[in-house]
């Protein structure tokens, strides 16, 4: 919706890239978010982020009532935004960890990201409906609502911090506490291989799917906001699509070669998307999309995870959320190249870059995550 509000009223896709990376301007902080929910827990977490994405759509709803909301207005929100949002996956994932046992870790992550891939959908389908039928005073009126709601059942959530995690923490200042984070993810060559595929899709693949996919609506395929709900619908059903599949526990999988694999097909599927000009074919090259992104990203999670010890989980989510940054740092680096070479020419680039650092990062790694026999391919 807001995307949609920045292309139009400023026409720029500097602006539109711009308010894309202030939504992930958090990743930088998510470590320190991550040792404050290693001591104190994540209930109380939870409620402070709901609490300001409640407050934050009220402002909106109130700003929009008014006629009061402008481009300034949307990106200075989006920063306020940003500086939560990107944790938001570092504490669920962290939450799952601490509540089950290792070999129930991939399911439960799978029905985790199919809430979250459902409401996507849903998002995606109903806020342009809603914003073209009622306007975008109702639908952030809807919006505040729904967050009211979260804080509410965020009160189901187990309180406090685990207690090696507790009694470690009373030791440590948060400063030491975070040197050792780094440390211990820098030590590990699985951890090391799962941020470097998190920080290449990030930068590379996310941007065309997620912060230009209003430029793309718009410029590309020549639809409105109808039609842009339903490409961002698209990638998000065959994120649930995959999601549903490794929740099923159906089939066996090794977990460090599938987030490997599948990395591979998301950037391989966006060479194609690059240069679609069709609606309905992109909508297809996008449900391939974020089926293969899901399938490389839960098992990357599921990954990192079981390897980490229960005292540094949350640190190293934290951590994991700085790959995160790859996608502002994508989103800005692509306005100019727009500009200059053309959206088709920028795509292809990123996305044929992206698929052979993957195949590098397989090589390099490959005793650790691609080894049939390595510890992170044992079946999940």
């Amino acid at each position: 919706m807001l995307g949609w509000f920045i292309l139009v009223e400023s026409g720029s896709v500097m602006m539109l890239v711009v308010f894309g990376s202030l939504q992930y301007l958090g990743s930088l902080v998510s470590p320190l978010f991550g040792v404050v929910g290693d001591r104190l827990g994540y209930r109380r977490m939870l409620y402070l982020s709901r609490t300001l994405y409640a407050a934050l759509a009220a402002t909106f709803m109130l700003l929009a009532w008014l006629q009061a909301l402008t481009p300034m207005i949307v990106l200075l929100m989006a920063a306020l935004a940003g500086l939560v949002r990107p944790s938001d996956m570092m504490m669920r994932n962290a939450l799952i960890a601490q509540t089950l046992p290792p070999r129930h870790l991939l399911g439960a992550l799978g029905i985790s990201r199919i809430t979250s891939d459902s409401a996507r959908i849903a998002g995606a389908l109903a806020g342009a409906g809603v914003v073209a039928w009622l306007g975008m005073t109702w639908a952030y009126a809807l919006i505040t609502a729904l967050y009211t709601l979260s804080f509410v059942l965020s009160r189901g959530v187990s309180d406090g911090p685990a207690p090696t995690v507790a009694k470690e923490a009373s030791r440590l200042s948060p400063v030491r506490d975070l040197q050792l984070a780094f440390g211990y993810v820098w030590t590990r060559p699985v951890l090391m291989a799962a941020m470097a595929l998190a920080f290449l899709v990030n930068l590379l693949a996310f941007p065309f799917s997620l912060g230009l996919l209003p430029y793309v609506a718009k410029n590309i395929y020549l639809t409105d906001q109808t039609g842009l709900g339903w490409l961002g619908a698209s990638f998000a059903f065959g994120g649930l699509v995959g999601s549903v599949v490794l929740s099923s526990h159906r089939f066996a999988f090794r977990a460090a070669q599938t987030m490997v694999l599948a990395g591979a097909v998301w950037f391989a599927v966006d060479v194609l998307f690059a240069f679609s000009t069709h609606l309905g074919v992109g909508m297809a090259l996008l449900w391939v999309a974020g089926l293969a992104q899901s399938l490389s990203m839960t098992p990357l999670a599921a990954v990192m995870l079981r390897v980490t010890e229960p005292a540094y989980r949350g640190r190293v989510m934290g951590m994991r959320m700085l790959a995160i940054w790859g996608l502002p740092l994508g989103l800005l680096l692509s306005g100019p190249l727009i500009d200059r070479w053309g959206y088709a020419a920028t795509a292809g680039a990123y996305s044929a870059l992206g698929l052979l650092l993957t195949g590098a990062m397989a090589v390099y790694w490959r005793a650790h995550i691609w080894d049939a026999k390595a510890p992170a391919n044992a079946p999940l």
